[in-house]
């Protein structure tokens, strides 16, 4: 509550008008109702339902503070204005006690116990009693704890004022907006505009189409479902899928944003029948998929509401269609025709004078009021644009302009309604639409013509793109909209577009493909051998000693000593005290045999088959080495002890050299430029991960000149320069419990005692502090009220802490570019294309970003550069399984391939679409792939793996066809990680696996061949033809040589009895 902070600008602006219109009530109509008040009353009591609509009392307190105030009174008096409310709201509402310089604003706080004595409702009530006339709105009652003591009081009281009506006085405060009021009026109806554009006309278009079963209620929830649903971790934010491509909505507060009411969704099956009121809803019944539509939604932001209302009719009459297009011209007519100064009964006279003229018949159809002043207030009722009205109309006034004709009769005596509405804003000399799109009747009428040729043939070739402005030759009729080709109900057809879809991934594959071949021809020379991209290892000398006089003392009695301080051990070796630095030895071990204890100790020497120790270099190969040494001893504690030291020095070693090796990348930081003459732009109770040493408490995080610096509480600091950061990260709290600022570096940095690529400040989403002036959201909803607003308050709550950490995370980016000279962008993650995987031990949702793959909610972090990618292998791709694996070969080709396993063959086109759309080539195989040989072959001739076809061997891209079925007639020269292809996807020959063995299906690592890519539909079914001829012959002659050949072997298991077994440590291809 304390956060919450009132425009005093805004508020002082607003409070002229009112005493600015108060004072020059005489003989201004839209206030002469005040001119002879003393005072003006407005009680405010207890928030309505989320199921009613907005009181005008609770709207008038929006437009004047920003916030509703529940169980609130105002007066306002000639000099004062008086409030009275509880102590909470009296803190807030203290901003503004010196607001405004010709008036003073007077607070009077109740107490929050009832044991504490208060006058201050007393006196409210004797302010409030000596005026003789006091203005109220007289049609709102109000109920609450509050207004029933007020009440009270009120009866007992010896004299009263009268009471006068000030509702139309407050409608012209709040018709007439200022250019914060425009704004957020113009937002709205970008927004508004936006989902009919996106949304609402393309799903209604594909319902129709697909004649898809679905209720209007259900079509109403999705539409809703564009600005977010659910809670929690089921959570969804606004799809910005949509609005990402409306105009002007680049900032906005998305938590502002809410429908009007729940969108109306009418057909012919509609229970209700065609009613134009925006209090009617959607039925349960199933949209009908012929005849008229009618479709209406509003959106409000920062309160601010506007409107649109459309009509899509499939299989017109011509009737039909003209009275569409006549209302059409209406509505071009009246939009030219209102301005400043029109009145309301004017304007409705004017479009009834146009309707005689044109088609004087429609004249009983038409509505009885079209539209109605809009804003805070949905529908302020005194600016209805009724035949009896006479306010008139001024400029900067948002009308909702709505016309229609009601009770109309279709061919088939069916009833129907047209209905167009807009919002518009009254400008000096016309009015400006503000919403617009799909209205002409191109956009809105959907025909359906019948094809003469019933038995004509589909086209040749499948098309690359959907018919316009003719008809295809199908048997069944084809819908139509405005000339465009809509799908049919027939399977062919849609896979058509699927084909299509596919045909240009695999062409773009197949481009990627070439290009990532001739770029590695390039990038690696004739003469690039072994050590191309990568350093080999070098021979390492190790002095224990510079003379004999540097031995210890105890060598003299020709004992075994370890010598911790120079890692050596010296051992006696034919009367001579000889060294070795403990690098040199591979390990010690003892032997009790009866009395005596044998000590061994191994020595490092080339041959040995020591896995990663067999590659270690030595000066001379050639040479004699001592692969061990035995010492026997009657002392078997001593022994114990020996071995023990040299073991543990062993460890120590290894140790000492892995954190060497660590280490090598580590950079040492320039000094942080600390600001100076201002305080740094901070973000405060902030946590970090890698944690800090002791206990876990927030700090702040601080922008400067040259980086941004974490401070705990306390003396730990954590220096991050701009130089190094590689990239930023913010990820929202919409879905996750953190919400997460994230510096990915380029080279890395110590924290604690560990390295790290990655530094990632976050707040925990349930820690933030909220107000409680009942600015509640109203929306159409069901359950618990209570339950409601608590999520309503969580949401709010998340909100506020996304728009703050992702304010500090641009700040970060400017001041980055400002640093560097070049430009740090601020990267978001796509939530909406992320996938289930596991990259490390547990699973992970990774989500790209636009430059990024990135996993940021727990540690390990994962943040993958797409443009370092080289190309992506999707592994475990068999029909049955129910899982693939993701790997990810980098172009520095000594780095690890990551591996992202276990992700769900659900999601397989969704990731297949997305690398391709990042220029990613990638590959399909059944089975997984040994990366540690591959990789060191390819390490050892770079230059020779790209001569011999590079990574053709991985097959095709993803449904593509694999180019090298007829290179790889003889073994894979990798081994795989299983034998039996065919065992894995089926235990037995059947028709099925005969089919996709045959010749033309490819090797294990492709799908299909490329003479199946482009076909014709007459060379599918020439082929299936063929395909099937093959198989009945094949069935004849089974006991012939000849269609054992051609029918694909199942392969015998392995010995062992496991499936995934391997033959020489290779795998077999079919020839």
């Amino acid at each position: 509550m304390s956060d919450t902070q009132l425009n005093k600008t805004i508020f002082a602006q607003r409070v002229k008008r009112i005493y600015d219109g108060w004072a020059n009530a005489q003989g201004n109509e839209d206030f002469e109702s005040i001119a002879t008040a003393d005072a003006l009353f407005l009680v405010a009591g207890d928030p309505t339902s989320d199921d009613e609509p907005m009181r005008k009392g609770s709207c008038f307190q929006q437009w004047l503070l920003g916030y509703e105030f529940p169980s609130t009174l105002f007066l306002f008096r000639k000099d004062k204005i008086t409030i009275l409310c509880s102590a909470n709201k009296a803190k807030i509402l203290g901003q503004i006690e010196n607001a405004v310089s010709t008036v003073n604003v007077e607070i009077l706080a109740r107490p929050k116990s009832k044991d504490v004595s208060s006058d201050a409702l007393l006196k409210f009530l004797t302010a409030y009693t000596a005026a003789q006339k006091v203005g109220i709105l007289q049609k709102e009652t109000q109920s609450g704890k509050l207004v029933t003591e007020w009440q009270a009081l009120l009866d007992a009281a010896d004299s009263k004022p009268e009471l006068i009506d000030m509702t139309p006085v407050i409608s012209t405060l709040m018709a007439v907006k200022d250019d914060d009021e425009l704004n957020a009026t113009q937002t709205a109806a970008n927004l508004t505009s936006t989902l009919l554009k996106y949304h609402v006309a393309p799903r209604l278009e594909a319902i129709l189409d697909k004649e898809t079963k679905v209720s209007h209620e259900m079509l109403s929830a999705q539409i809703e479902t564009r600005l977010g649903s659910g809670e929690g971790k089921d959570a969804k934010g606004p799809d910005m899928k949509v609005w990402g491509k409306g105009k002007g909505l680049e900032n906005i507060d998305w938590l502002s944003v809410e429908f009007c009411y729940p969108p109306i969704i009418i057909s012919k099956s509609s229970k209700s029948g065609y009613d134009l009121r925006y209090t009617v809803e959607s039925s349960e019944d199933n949209i009908a998929h012929k005849g008229v539509f009618l479709v209406a939604f509003g959106i409000r932001y920062k309160s601010y509401c506007t409107n649109v209302g459309r009509t899509f009719i499939v299989d017109p009459d011509r009737e039909q269609e003209e009275n569409y297009k006549l209302l059409l011209a209406l509505q071009a007519h009246i939009v030219a025709y209102i301005k400043d100064g029109v009145m309301s009964r004017e304007v409705y006279q004017k479009a009834a004078d146009f309707l005689k003229e044109k088609k004087p018949e429609l004249e009983k159809n038409f509505v009885k009021n079209v539209g109605f002043c809009t804003g805070i207030e949905f529908r302020d009722a005194a600016y209805l644009l009724s035949p009896k009205n006479s306010r008139a109309l001024r400029k900067n006034m948002i009308v909702n302009l709505s016309l229609g004709f009601t009770n109309l009769t279709d061919k088939g005596g069916k009833i129907y309604a047209l209905n167009l509405v807009d919002t518009i804003r009254v400008d000096e000399s016309k009015s400006q639409l503000l919403t617009e799109g799909i209205k002409t009747d191109k956009d809105t009428l959907f025909f359906l013509t019948a094809e003469s040729e019933e038995d004509k043939k589909p086209s040749k070739k499948a098309p690359t793109a959907p018919l316009k402005n003719k008809s295809p030759s199908k048997k069944a009729a084809a819908k139509l909209v405005a000339g465009k080709v809509l799908r049919n109900q027939r399977r062919a057809v849609q896979d058509e577009v699927h084909q299509t879809a596919l045909a240009r991934m695999i062409d773009h594959q197949r481009e990627l493909h070439e290009n990532l071949q001739t770029r590695g021809l390039e990038r690696f020379s004739e003469s690039g051998g072994a050590n191309s991209g990568k350093e080999g290892k070098g021979w390492k000398k190790f002095q224990s000693y510079k003379g004999e006089g540097a031995l210890p003392p105890e060598v003299e009695k020709l004992r075994i000593v370890v010598d911790r301080k120079v890692q050596t051990v010296v051992l006696p070796v034919h009367g001579f005290a000889v060294p070795f630095h403990i690098n040199t030895i591979k390990n010690a071990s003892k032997n009790d045999e009866g009395d005596f204890t044998y000590l061994r100790i191994n020595f490092q020497t080339p041959g040995q088959l020591a896995g990663k120790k067999e590659d270690t270099p030595f000066e001379d190969p050639d040479a004699t080495f001592i692969r061990s040494v035995s010492y026997r001893s009657p002392d078997g504690h001593r022994i114990d002890n020996i071995m023990k030291q040299i073991n543990d020095l062993k460890k120590e070693a290894n140790k000492r050299e892995q954190q060497k090796k660590e280490m090598a990348d580590v950079v040492e930081q320039d000094n942080l430029l600390e600001i100076k003459g201002r305080r740094p732009i901070k973000l405060t109770e902030a946590f970090i991960r890698p944690a800090l040493d002791g206990k876990r408490l927030p700090g702040e995080v601080e922008i400067h000149q040259n980086g941004v610096r974490y401070q705990s509480i306390g003396t730990q600091k954590v220096d991050v320069l701009f130089s190094n950061i590689k990239h930023l990260f913010f990820q929202p709290c919409d879905h996750e419990l953190l919400v997460i600022v994230h510096l990915h570096l380029k080279a890395p940095i110590i924290i604690g005692k560990k390295k790290t690529f990655d530094v990632q400040f976050f707040r925990e989403a349930t820690d933030v502090q909220f107000d409680e002036t009942g600015n509640r959201k109203r929306k159409h909803r069901y359950g618990d009220e209570d339950e409601i607003e608590m999520e309503q308050q969580e949401r709010k709550r998340k909100a506020m802490l996304n728009k703050e950490v992702k304010s500090f995370a641009e700040k970060v980016a400017e001041a980055a570019t400002t640093s560097l000279g070049e430009t740090l962008e601020l990267d978001i993650p796509f939530r909406e294309l992320s996938f289930e995987g596991v990259p490390f031990r547990t699973s992970a949702r990774l989500q790209p970003t636009t430059e990024c793959l990135i996993h940021l909610t727990d540690p390990p972090f994962l943040v993958v550069t797409l443009s370092e990618i080289e190309i992506a292998s999707l592994e475990r791709v068999q029909y049955g399984l129910k899982q693939f694996d993701l790997v990810f070969i980098f172009k520095e080709f000594t780095k690890t391939p990551l591996h992202i396993n276990s992700i769900q063959a659900t999601q397989m086109d969704d990731v297949k679409n997305w690398l391709d759309s990042v220029d990613i080539p990638m590959s399909e195989g059944p089975v997984n792939l040994n990366w540690g040989p591959i990789m060191k072959h390819i390490n050892e001739n770079p230059f020779e793996f790209f001569q011999g076809d590079g990574w053709k061997f991985l097959g095709g891209a993803g449904g593509g066809n694999s180019d090298h079925s007829s290179d790889s007639g003889s073994e894979s020269e990798f081994a795989a990680e299983s034998d039996d292809i065919v065992e894995a996807s089926s235990a037995s020959e059947s028709d099925f696996s005969d089919a996709s063995g045959s010749d033309e299906s490819g090797s294990d690592f492709g799908e299909g061949s490329d003479s199946d890519e482009g076909d014709d539909w007459d060379e599918l079914e020439r082929k299936a033809a063929k395909s099937d001829q093959k198989k009945a012959e094949a069935k004849r002659a089974t006991g012939s040589d000849e269609s054992e050949d051609e029918r694909p072997k199942k392969k015998k298991p392995a010995a062992s009895g496991k499936a995934n077994g391997k033959v020489n440590g290779k795998t077999k291809s079919k020839r």
